[in-house]
């Protein structure tokens, strides 16, 4: 049974595709007999002619998984793109080194390693970007003969934290 015309009536004014107009089976012979818009409006009243639901894509695994990065979690090295410094911006960087910097030089002040004087003009230079990490602030240390009961020798650093 062709129902072409009455499907296109259809869908123009349920608003749809031609694909998503369904037709009562067992009600063929009343669609077969509407041929204006008007009759099709009646059977659409009658629920012989309906829309099919919208087939969409389920976000229902997408949400799970949102919620899961939101805890944390997904993170792994499998994960990540860029490098480890890629990830994190010039200022965060920073920020975890001036703080580790800051931190040994206060570790050292509080055993007494340090006299105030010296640990005033080490924190300025740890502000001024004077050493790349800890360990390079232990080399300067070492080699300038700052920290108190440390021997003057360039291979091994005496300061521990």
């Amino acid at each position: 049974m062709r129902l072409h015309s009455q499907k296109r009536l259809a869908a123009e004014l349920l608003g749809v595709g031609k694909s998503r107009v369904w037709i009562d089976n067992s009600r063929l012979d009343e669609a077969k007999e509407a041929i204006t818009k008007e009759d099709i409006r009646g059977l659409i009243k009658k629920n012989i002619i309906q829309a099919k639901p919208k087939i969409g894509i389920s976000r229902s695994r997408a949400k799970k998984i949102n919620i899961q990065k939101r805890k944390g979690r997904r993170q792994g090295a499998g994960s990540r793109k860029g490098s480890r410094y890629a990830r994190l911006s010039s200022k965060e960087m920073w920020i975890n080194k001036v703080r580790a910097q800051r931190n040994f030089l206060s570790k050292l002040k509080v055993r007494k390693l340090l006299e105030n004087k010296d640990y005033r003009k080490i924190y300025g230079m740890v502000k001024g970007n004077a050493f790349r990490s800890v360990r390079h602030i232990k080399l300067y240390l070492t080699e300038s003969n700052i920290v108190k009961g440390a021997k003057k020798d360039p291979g091994k650093s005496k300061v521990k934290e």
